[in-house]
């Protein structure tokens, strides 16, 4: 059975957990990417989507675009510190560019929005 959640717990703008993804609406369109950031693995489902359509990490605001799972831009922090991270930020933004996050089509059936 695939991955699904209802399609009423997903106004424009959140983001859910669905298994091992990371179910959004982005603005009525739906999307789906693999949980764990790629900077410290936070749960990307606990993130939200940014008024340019990204997915915002909900620890240190990493963002990605959710069409390639590329991250558009780096994270503001590292462990429990919130703020500029010169140099770390782009070292993370290089390692990736090689580990994007998985994409997988978001489409809504019914009652649900299902993870294909």
């Amino acid at each position: 059975m695939p991955e699904q959640i209802p399609a009423a717990d997903l106004p424009p703008g959140t983001v859910r957990r669905a298994g091992d993804w990371a179910v959004g609406n982005r603005d009525g369109e739906y999307f789906a990417v693999s949980r764990r950031c790629r900077h410290q693995l936070a749960d990307l489902s606990e993130g939200s989507v940014d008024a340019d359509g990204c997915l915002v990490c909900p620890w240190h605001q990493a963002r990605y675009d959710v069409r390639s799972g590329r991250m558009v831009q780096g994270p503001r922090g590292f462990l429990g510190w919130h703020g500029p991270t010169p140099g770390y930020t782009q070292f993370v933004r290089a390692y990736a560019r090689v580990l994007r996050l998985r994409v997988r089509r978001a489409l809504r059936r019914g009652d649900a929005v299902v993870v294909e």
